[in-house]
């Protein structure tokens, strides 16, 4: 407490005399010293890291005149420094300079000082492998046993007395560059000794990462998080991300200090929330849905949208569809649910409107808008699964964050966890262990797409005057990320729970009326919540299993979803045959036992039956006939029709199978009266068939069956005959 207090004194003492902005913090001798024009989310990262140390930094900034630091630049940090320390005075007193938006703390003032010591000079400055800004000086510098042999000015630690002395013949711009001002001194052999400067060439005070990237790793150690350089074998105090190494920082700081730990997992996920039930009202929200190209589930897509655990009435929808294929989909939204919303705009294939303009055009609806609090962008092809993710969002209060969703079975996701050198995708070493959910937390990263939330105040602050998604050679969403960085704004994606998953866009079939059927291998699991029964899961555990005659299994497996699409799809085809023994369609163009039926080959899904029925009646087959193995081969798949003028019923006869599927596609005393199967052996007859639900059983020899009259209505059965 009697530091603390004394600290604060000394910094309103001192922030009265320099009468500048520069944040800084007095521990006993160690004065920290840091320009800071601008409260940027690198400053945030930095004074965080600063906190977690119990270094304490004040002060807001004015506006830089320093350049961009693409170039040289930096002078206004020699002004601002030296004239901050002016007045100063104290021989033992330490100053450590450093820069803020793009470095972090490792370790405490202790261990800081310590090293210091041991460095055996007054002062003592940062260091880095490569020479910059001008080459032909490479040759006077001094050479090292050890480690690094250049400058580098984004850190340095002295007594206030040397300091004093390194920055008393600055006299330049604030746009000259502060690394050629400080090299040209260390260069100088008498300079270098009156000041008594030397560099941390090994790295243990200060880190580098430019030029030294494969260096630096993370030591996890007993609930700790180190950088550790490996060519060095040292542990720094402070690491700076200098130069293009922005990103491998941001990872760093994933991490350190103690960001994330094995022991521990995230401790800052819990902090800086803004709890929506504090709100008088909860925030106004704009959701961007954009169509780019024929997608499947996109009425249940829709219906998720519905479901979102949100006040329609704060929320503004923008939808732009490019596809002519899914009109009748927002027709269809538009025309049930429209009216729930605040406001929406839509915009069709009509338009013809380019995907970049309409994303910007997007972007600006907010940005213009002074009550809009949020931007949500949502993907056609995202399957938002958790009702509450917007909420989540919110609450992480973070200027952009994205939940992390992945593509079923794959190491796909929403986010990179690096960046290649050429500003496309790279694996982070940390990348696997978090679409996996072996590390869960909140995650600084380079790259988000398809959902993501943005606060509309950054849309209006530091994004105002940025064509978020406009760029000459990369696309709209890798534009965006490409700009976002170039602001120094941070964007996140959190798997502290789970949110949903991104659909296969590939080889989708648009030629049928519900095309969504023929996803079973691109989009399994969708395919799976779509279209098979809820309760099928609990036939493997022995439930739901009836057996209404001898070695006849009854149990449930197609969605009443499922039923409807598939004789949809058949009367949408139309081509029934005319029930009479000849059929051209089977080998040997005679059949035995005619149906009025449309086979599964003659819409072209033949190979998609075969996949539903080797993941889910194969299981099933197994377990009621043991010893039984089936890689649910068949040559006949089929819908049958019966109606009363038709084909009411079908004659006594076996079926050539080992076992055959009679799947109901309708309601009995709903859609059809009378029907059923009859098994004569046994004298056994279902007459009361349930949609969704199949029957299962022997096909030869024993299990002589008829199909019972249909006598009003119309009845549709798929029929399968399974062997081997």
């Amino acid at each position: 407490k009697r530091t603390w207090l004394l600290c604060l004194l000394q910094q309103t003492m001192f922030l009265k005399r320099a009468k500048r902005r520069l944040p800084f913090c007095v521990v006993d001798k160690l004065l920290v010293v840091t320009v800071a024009t601008k409260e940027t989310d690198g400053f945030r990262r930095f004074m965080r890291s600063a906190k977690h140390f119990n270094y304490s930094v004040l002060g807001r900034g004015e506006k830089w005149s320093g350049g961009d630091m693409s170039a040289p630049g930096g002078g206004q940090k020699v002004r601002l420094l030296k004239q901050f320390l002016g007045e100063m005075s104290g021989d033992e007193r330490v100053i450590l300079f450093t820069d803020s938006y793009d470095a972090l703390f490792a370790s405490g003032s202790g261990e800081l000082l310590k090293k210091f010591s041991q460095a055996g000079h007054r002062l003592l400055f940062s260091s880095e492998t490569l020479l910059w800004p001008h080459r032909l000086l490479e040759d006077k510098h001094p050479h090292v046993s050890q480690g690094n042999r250049f400058l580098s000015s984004g850190g340095f630690i002295g007594y206030l007395p040397n300091v004093k002395r390194l920055l008393a013949d600055w006299s330049g711009a604030d746009s000259d560059s502060d690394q050629l001002y400080f090299t040209k001194l260390y260069i100088n052999p008498d300079k270098r000794k009156s000041i008594n400067m030397t560099l941390d060439s090994r790295c243990r005070v200060f880190q580098t990462l430019h030029g030294a990237l494969d260096d630096v790793v993370l030591k996890f150690e007993e609930g700790r998080v180190r950088a550790r350089n490996v060519l060095y074998d040292t542990l720094p105090v402070i690491v700076h991300g200098n130069g293009p190494t922005k990103l491998q920082l941001n990872y760093l700081g994933n991490y350190i200090p103690n960001t994330w730990t094995f022991e521990t997992g995230c401790t800052v996920c819990g902090q800086d929330l803004l709890p929506l039930s504090s709100l008088q009202e909860l925030p106004s929200v704009l959701v961007a849905i954009f169509i780019q190209q024929p997608t499947p589930f996109v009425s249940v897509f829709f219906e998720r949208l519905v479901k979102l655990e949100y006040p329609k009435d704060r929320l503004q929808l923008y939808i732009h569809n490019q596809e002519p294929h899914h009109e009748s989909h927002v027709s269809s939204f538009l025309k049930e649910h429209g009216d729930l919303y605040q406001k929406i705009t839509s915009v069709g294939p009509e338009e013809e409107l380019d995907i970049t303009v309409s994303r910007n055009t997007a972007i600006d609806l907010c940005r213009q808008n002074k009550d809009c609090d949020y931007f949500f962008n949502l993907d056609i092809e995202v399957v938002l699964k958790n009702k509450d993710t917007l909420k989540i969002l919110i609450e992480q209060n973070l200027p952009i964050v994205a939940p992390m969703i992945t593509r079923a079975g794959r190491l796909w996701s929403n986010f990179w966890g690096a960046l290649s050198a050429e500003g496309y995708y790279a694996r982070s070493e940390d990348y696997v262990d978090i679409v996996q959910g072996r590390r869960q937390g909140v995650w600084n990263v380079p790259y988000v797409s398809s959902v993501y939330l943005m606060r509309g105040s950054l849309l209006r602050s530091e994004l105002q005057d940025i064509a978020l998604y406009n760029s000459q050679s990369l696309d709209p969403d890798m534009a965006l990320c490409d700009n976002i960085r170039n602001q120094g704004v941070f964007m996140y994606v959190t798997n502290l729970q789970m949110f949903g998953r991104i659909l296969s866009t590939e080889n989708i079939q648009t030629q049928h009326l519900h095309n969504d059927l023929w996803q079973i291998f691109q989009n399994p699991l969708d395919w799976e919540e779509r279209y098979i029964h809820p309760n099928y899961s609990r036939i493997l555990k022995g439930q739901l299993m009836e057996t209404p005659c001898p070695d006849v299994y009854w149990f449930p497996i197609f969605s009443d979803t499922a039923c409807d699409h598939l004789v949809e799809e058949m009367e949408h085809f139309g081509k029934w045959s005319g029930g009479g023994n000849k059929d051209n369609r089977i080998q040997g163009g005679y059949e035995n036992v005619p149906t009025v039926d449309i086979h599964m080959k003659q819409v072209g899904y033949e190979r998609e039956w075969h996949k539903f029925l080797l993941d889910y009646v194969a299981p099933v087959t197994e377990k009621m006939y043991p010893g039984y193995y089936t890689q649910a081969q068949f040559e006949l798949a089929f819908v049958v029709r019966y109606k009363p003028d038709e084909q009411p019923s079908l004659r006594p006869h076996h079926d050539a199978s080992t076992f055959t599927i009679n799947l109901a596609l309708n309601h009995v005393d709903i859609d059809f009266q009378g029907g059923g199967c009859n098994f004569i052996r046994y004298d056994c007859a279902i007459t009361s068939p349930r949609k969704g639900w199949a029957l299962m059983h022997p096909g030869r020899l024993t299990h002589y069956h008829e199909g019972l009259p249909t006598t009003a209505g119309v009845r549709y059965i798929a029929v399968t005959f399974v062997d081997p």
